[in-house]
């Protein structure tokens, strides 16, 4: 009856990854050896990604993966396995086997087999138009020539292109012994373009990408070829680059992907196990001013469609936004359920995981700061002799202190409040807190950019996002004078 259900709705949300007794006897059996805390997180995931250079495809690859992580609380500690499979008898097996590890502490609660499951209400809802389950390979593979005939249209030295476009379907089912239950779908698509550029002997790339919580509506052939041809725009333009100006000076820093910086410098600092572990420069700071008052941060997953976003974090827990900092004063940490309760603060939803092998921790979704009210052209002209960042290549990051170095792959000088010649070779080198308090200006132009973050050997979703700002003074490196 369910198959033909399935096949009569093939686009309905079907709840059963797990029968729900069976939930609550897992549940039960995790319980059975007295930790204060059990849950059950099931996740099945199927993936796809195309991958196209020289004019052709190089790569075409396919998963699924479905399993159920288990996790428990026993006093300070928390145990955590995993098994592939939704088995009920390796389910149970596995959660005895889990429960017996603090077995003595007897610290626990008794889990009623007899409670009911509760789902929180959430009011993140979105319409997927087009899954990519129902996409065929070969509307994907027009998209990939789309955008390499776009970027080696643009201008004759575009010499080489590369692009992906990748997607997943996921079905996620968390339930707890607090009696609380949540299910979700997850549809992601993600195209990124690598065009280079040759000049003689100079050599330039330029990079773009497009990615949202959502079907193949979001990725045309429109769209990929307006990527297309920015990626081309970036490696053609930097063919032009003057050696980067050192010192320190006014650096007036791009919207959207620009936010990577708060996000690497400061965001980190603010995830509450850094906290905990006293790695954290912002310990003991909430309440206080840390900022310049021109800046407001906000973490948001309930933004509809955005990379980061999600309906339940990975603990189960409804998507909202989180204010972090208000006109300067750092308002709240980012919290998972563990860390909410070991600091007594009200919990955030970013107890997020890569994939059921692995334990929930605090993580950032779509953070960024909030639009000002200054016009990016003003910024510009209020600089008479400095440097605008528009896009940022690799860093790196001292977590603990919000050091940090970040490469501009695309940046210029400015001259007499005027944008001039291109750069390279210029880095950023400055710390993270220190810079929140030199952000003279916001701008109203804000955007946002994808990416993927890695913390404790995981990479999830993440989006960063700023407006235009302008800071004070940083210092810059690079291959030229002062």
């Amino acid at each position: 009856m369910l198959k033909k259900w399935k096949r009569l709705f093939p686009r309905l949300e079907f709840y059963i990854l797990i029968a729900k007794n069976t939930a609550l006897k897992v549940l039960g059996t995790l319980n059975s050896g007295g930790a204060s805390f059990s849950e059950i997180y099931i996740q099945k995931r199927i993936s796809n990604s195309l991958k196209l250079e020289d004019s052709r495809i190089e790569n075409s690859n396919s998963g699924y993966d479905m399993g159920c992580g288990l996790r428990i609380w026993m006093g300070e500690s928390t145990y955590y396995g995993y098994v592939d499979s939704v088995d009920e008898k390796k389910l149970i097996n596995a959660a005895r086997i889990l429960g017996a590890a603090g077995k003595s502490s007897g610290t626990g609660k008794i889990f009623d087999l007899n409670r009911d499951l509760v789902q929180a209400p959430s009011n993140y809802n979105i319409s997927i138009l087009k899954y990519p389950s129902a996409t065929g390979a070969n509307v994907k593979k027009d998209i990939l020539m789309a955008v390499d005939g776009a970027c080696r249209g643009y201008d004759k030295h575009i010499i080489q292109v590369s692009t992906a476009i990748s997607d997943i379907e996921e079905e996620i089912y968390t339930a707890n012994s607090f009696g609380q239950e949540s299910f979700q779908k997850v549809v992601k698509v993600f195209l990124s373009v690598n065009a280079v550029a040759k000049r003689e002997s100079i050599i330039r790339t330029g990079y773009k990408s497009l990615a949202k919580t959502s079907g193949y509506e979001a990725i045309d052939i429109v769209k990929a070829e307006s990527i297309a041809r920015e990626a081309s725009r970036i490696a053609i333009t930097m063919l032009d680059a003057v050696d980067a100006p050192v010192g320190a000076l006014p650096v007036v820093i791009g919207p959207a992907f620009g936010g990577v910086i708060f996000h690497e410098a400061c965001g980190h600092g603010l995830e509450a196990d850094s906290v905990i572990k006293d790695a954290s420069v912002f310990k003991g700071k909430e309440g206080k001013k840390i900022a310049s008052s021109v800046v407001t941060a906000i973490d948001d997953p309930s933004m509809p469609h955005h990379w980061g976003s999600f309906k339940f974090d990975g603990e189960g827990y409804p998507s909202s936004p989180v204010v972090l900092i208000k006109d300067g004063i750092l308002e709240s940490f980012i919290y998972d359920l563990k860390t909410s309760k070991k600091l007594e603060h009200e919990r955030t939803a970013n107890g997020r995981r890569q994939s059921f092998r692995h334990v929930p921790v605090p993580r950032m979704t779509n953070t960024y700061i909030a639009r000002g009210s200054e016009k990016p052209e003003t910024l510009i002209e209020s600089v008479k002799k400095g440097i605008f960042a528009r896009e940022f290549a690799g860093g790196q990051v001292d977590p603990a202190t919000g050091d940090f170095v970040f490469g501009i792959s695309e940046g210029y000088l400015i001259e007499s409040g005027r944008v001039g010649r291109p750069i390279k070779g210029a880095t950023l080198i400055g710390n993270g807190p220190d810079i929140l308090k030199k952000i003279e200006a916001v701008a109203d132009d804000l955007d946002f950019a994808p990416g993927f973050c890695g913390k404790q050997g995981q990479s999830i979703a993440n989006e960063v996002g700023q407006p235009t700002i302008k800071i004070s003074k940083i210092t810059v490196g690079g291959t030229g004078s002062q």
